[in-house]
């Protein structure tokens, strides 16, 4: 779980307080290299295909047995701001970080707290070991180039954390939705 210091408030003009999820994941797509100039109709569609997959996702069963979670110091780096990563069977959980995020939300008057936020960090990279790229492609329905009949599907990037993201709110039960906390956090920890 990541934020950069790119601001999508600026960029998109979405207001990170009152946007919806939808409107969210619409502005994290706009701001990935290759959707820039992407009609609106087509990353809504595709923010709403993500957003679902998310909730189908979090319905199912919790699949992380046998996976350990750590933490330490290092979540702050040059203009990155990384909560957790998961490597080898283990989420890393950074402190530094996720007491950043907490300080961000607290002074915006967010429900969020360190439990709260520590559930969400490892549920979402679990899920993004859990999540299946092929599946969440075909939905998507992204044709990167077409040969005569055949058709190559391409890859969405950008859609995969917005699965991540709403996973993450349903099954922490955060006060606050990940993709509104992560587009605060890129707006510069205003």
């Amino acid at each position: 779980m990541t934020a950069t210091g790119t601001s999508t408030s600026t960029s998109t003009g979405t207001d990170t307080d009152t946007s919806t999820d939808t409107d969210l994941a619409v502005a994290l797509l706009r701001a990935t290299p290759t959707h820039e100039n992407r009609p609106e109709a087509q990353l809504r569609g595709w923010a709403e295909i993500a957003l679902a997959y998310g909730d189908e996702l979090a319905a199912g069963p919790d699949e992380h047995s046998g996976v350990r979670v750590v933490e330490r110091e290092g979540g702050l780096r040059d203009g990155e701001l990384l909560l957790a990563e998961y490597r080898r069977s283990t989420v890393t959980l950074y402190r530094d970080a996720l007491a950043r995020a907490v300080e961000l939300a607290v002074r915006r008057g967010w429900d969020v707290t360190p439990g709260g936020l520590r559930r969400a960090a490892v549920a979402h990279e679990l899920v993004h070991h859990r999540l299946d790229l092929r599946e969440l492609n075909r939905r998507l329905g992204h044709t990167a180039a077409r040969f005569g009949p055949f058709r190559v599907r391409g890859h969405v990037a950008g859609a995969d954390e917005i699965v991540a993201h709403r996973f993450a709110h349903l099954r922490s039960g955060l006060g606050v939705s990940p993709l509104r906390l992560t587009a605060a956090l890129a707006e510069g920890n205003r």
